[in-house]
C-alpha cells in the first residue's frame, strides 16, 4: 500500500493527535500512525495545568473534552501523621489547582474533531519500521506495518511524536542524554471511598513521596516513588507490610485499597527519567513532546509540554509548507521557539524532587 500526505505524524498521543487536527484543520493532508489498536492504552499523565488548558481553549476544544468527562481539583493537600499540615488552593480568579481529563476522553474528542476534514487519515494498528530519506538524506517518508501489509507514506514532513522509547527518534540517530533522577514509580488504580473530594494528597512514607490523584468517574491513582532501580529487589519481599504503609497514612482507603491492590501485579512500574536531546529536527523531519524531551512525573508537565508542543509545530509547519521549505533550518523555529522552556522545566522538575521534604519541615520541627 502506497499513501502520500503532506505530514506524517507517528504517534497519536495528546501531542500527536492534536497537532492532526491542527494542521488537517488547516487544509493540510495529514496522516498519523499510532501502534497500538485503540485509544484505551494505560496513560499515567493525564492531569492538565493552565498550559494545557489555555491551548485546549485556544483551538475551542475545551468545552468538547468537558462534555465527555473531566475533573477539576479543589485543592492539594500535605498530610503527616493522618492530619492535614499544608493545603494549596486556587489562586484568586483560578477555579482548579490541576483538571484530571481521561486520555480516552481527551482523544476521542481530539481524532473525533480531526475526522471531519477529509484530508485526515488515522492508521491504528500501525507500527513505522523505515524511514524513507532520499539522495540528498532528506526524510521524505516513513515505512510501517499494518495488519501484517506494508504500508508506504510519502510525506513532506514527517513528525516524530511516539514517546519516551521513540521509534523516530531512535530511527533518525537523534543523539540523547538520560537524566537520571534517582526514583522509579509504581502507579496502582482504586476506586474512590464514598465523600472523596477532588484532590491530590500527598505524604511521606518510609521518606518517600506517595500520592494520590483523584480522577474523573470515581477513581483514584497512588503514585509512589521508590528508590531506582529497587523494583526486582521489592517484589521479592512480602507485599503486605508494604501497602500496609499506605493504609496506615489514609486509613478512610482500607477498604478499596484491600479490593484493588492485591499483590505486586496490582502496581504497574514507571523507570523514571527525563532526556535532553541535542536536536529536535532534521531536514524533513522534527520530533514532538516525549519524544524530544521526556519529562519525569513531577508537576505533570508532561502532556501540557506536549499540547504547547503542537500548537507552536503546527505554525511552523505550515510555514514550511507554504514556503516549500522544510529543511532542518525551518523546523528548527519550532525547537527555538520551545527548548529554553523545556529546560527551565526539566529543571524546576530536579529542584522539586529535591526539595520535596520541605513541605512536611513544619511538622517534623513540631
Amino acid at each position: 500500500m502506497n499513501l502520500e500526505a503532506d505530514v506524517c505524524i507517528v504517534g497519536a498521543g495528546p501531542g500527536g493527535a492534536l497537532l492532526g487536527y491542527l494542521l488537517a484543520k488547516n487544509n493540510i493532508s495529514t496522516i498519523v500512525v499510532e501502534r497500538h489498536d485503540g485509544i484505551d492504552k494505560e496513560f499515567r499523565g493525564e492531569h492538565l495545568n493552565k498550559d494545557g488548558e489555555a491551548i485546549l481553549k485556544k483551538y475551542g476544544l475545551y468545552e468538547k473534552v468537558e462534555n465527555e468527562g473531566l475533573l477539576l481539583m479543589e485543592r492539594i493537600e500535605y498530610w503527616h501523621h493522618g492530619q492535614v499540615i499544608k493545603t494549596i488552593t486556587p489562586a484568586d480568579g483560578d477555579k482548579h489547582v490541576g483538571i484530571h481529563v481521561p486520555q480516552r476522553n481527551l482523544l476521542s474528542v481530539l481524532i473525533g474533531e480531526s475526522e471531519l476534514y477529509h484530508n485526515y487519515k488515522l492508521m491504528m494498528g500501525t507500527k513505522v519500521t523505515e524511514l524513507i530519506k532520499d539522495e540528498n538524506g532528506r526524510i521524505t517518508g516513513v515505512k510501517a506495518i499494518n495488519d501484517d501489509q506494508e504500508v508506504t507514506i510519502n510525506s513532506s514532513v514527517v513528525v516524530g511524536a511516539d514517546g519516551r522509547f521513540s521509534t523516530v527518534r531512535k530511527l533518525a540517530e537523534m543523539p540523547f542524554r538520560t537524566i537520571k533522577h534517582g526514583y522509579d514509580l509504581l502507579w496502582a488504580k482504586i476506586t474512590s471511598p464514598a465523600g472523596w473530594e477532588p484532590t491530590i494528597k500527598q505524604t511521606l512514607v518510609g521518606e518517600r513521596q506517595l500520592a494520590l490523584f483523584t480522577q474523573a468517574g470515581g477513581f483514584i491513582q497512588i503514585g509512589w516513588n521508590i528508590e531506582e532501580g529497587s523494583y526486582p529487589f521489592l517484589k521479592k519481599q512480602s507485599f503486605e507490610p508494604f501497602i500496609k504503609q499506605v493504609i496506615d497514612a489514609f486509613p478512610e482507603l482500607t477498604e478499596t485499597v484491600q479490593q484493588h491492590v492485591q499483590s505486586w501485579n496490582d502496581f504497574i512500574l514507571l523507570k523514571v527519567q527525563s532526556c535532553h536531546c541535542e536536536t529536535w529536527v532534521k531536514d524533513g523531519l522534527v520530533i514532538m513532546g516525549d519524544s524530544a524531551h521526556t519529562m519525569s512525573p513531577t508537576g505533570a508537565f508532561g502532556i501540557n509540554c506536549a499540547l504547547v508542543d503542537a500548537s507552536v509545530l503546527s505554525e511552523v509547519i505550515i510555514e514550511a509548507l507554504a514556503s516549500h521549505d522544510i529543511s532542518a533550518a525551518q523546523l528548527k523555529k519550532y525547537e527555538n521557539n520551545r527548548r529554553n522552556e523545556i529546560v527551565q522545566l526539566q529543571e524546576q522538575q530536579l529542584i522539586k524532587e529535591a526539595a520535596y521534604k520541605e513541605h512536611f519541615a513544619v511538622s517534623a520541627m513540631a
